[in-house]
């Protein structure tokens, strides 16, 4: 058995810190790096590059919104010619960072509210797969496990990459609790260890009503700016190699 392990990097600001990226990157095997629309500047994205190729973890774009005050956590209606463009510019950007730093984009998770909306949102999906498409067809989509995303993406010829959330609590319905609502943010590394190991062994997560949730995933993610991520991540790889179960990236 194996697994991806991935977090959200590069999305300090200035003199403002986000999370721990030295310390997450020698935990897992993908880093979702910041692109500048939700959080994250050049200088700290290319510090954070480095240290992904310093550690062989595989890179990806964190696309977002244009949303640096909400941290791109706000529902956007955004145009689709200004979504494809600002997805290209973003992804754009990270390439050329990512050359200087001696590695190289592998596929793209988008953040947020974006991600959210593109799980059920055919338009704005279609305006992120447009973009990928456009710029570097060979990209890997991250997408949230059983969403419609994962077909209509897959239809237009991408790679797809399914997506679980290990510090997410999920509805019965197998989407993400709102951040809202209680339940929405998971804090004990025992309880979610054990979480995730049901989900690699036999594909299944406890919704927060009690039941069990049918989830298909080939990649966890621990969130950089959760309270103790790097405690939960750090546990978390801990417990699936004692469990026979393998970290590794999704892309060879």
């Amino acid at each position: 058995m194996k697994i991806d392990l991935n977090s959200d990097l590069g999305e300090s600001l200035g003199g403002w810190r986000m999370g721990d990226d030295a310390a997450m990157l020698d935990i897992v095997s993908s880093a979702n790096v910041a692109c500048g629309f939700h959080a994250g500047d050049p200088a700290g994205i290319l510090e954070t590059l480095k240290a992904a190729r310093e550690r062989g973890a595989m890179v990806g774009a964190h696309v977002s919104y244009p949303d640096l005050v909400g941290f791109g956590r706000r529902n956007m209606d955004v145009a689709s010619a200004d979504l494809v463009a600002g997805v290209i510019y973003q992804i754009g950007a990270l390439q050329g960072l990512a050359r200087v730093a001696g590695t190289e984009v592998r596929y793209v998770k988008p953040h947020g509210a974006l991600y959210n909306t593109i799980a059920h949102d055919r338009r704005q999906a279609t305006d992120v797969i447009t973009a990928m498409r456009a710029i570097d067809p060979s990209l890997v989509l991250v997408a949230l496990a059983g969403s419609p995303l994962i077909d209509w993406a897959r239809d237009a010829g991408l790679t797809v990459v399914a997506e679980a959330f290990a510090d997410r609590g999920y509805t019965p319905e197998g989407t993400l609790v709102s951040r809202r609502d209680p339940g929405a943010v998971l804090h004990d590394v025992d309880q979610i260890a054990a979480r995730m190991l049901s989900l690699v062994r036999d594909g299944v997560v406890e919704a927060v009503d009690g039941s069990l949730v049918r989830i298909a995933a080939d990649s966890i993610c621990v969130h950089g700016d959760s309270p103790g991520a790097v405690a939960i991540a750090r546990h978390l790889r801990e417990r699936f190699e004692q469990e026979g179960v393998r970290i590794s990236s999704f892309v060879g």
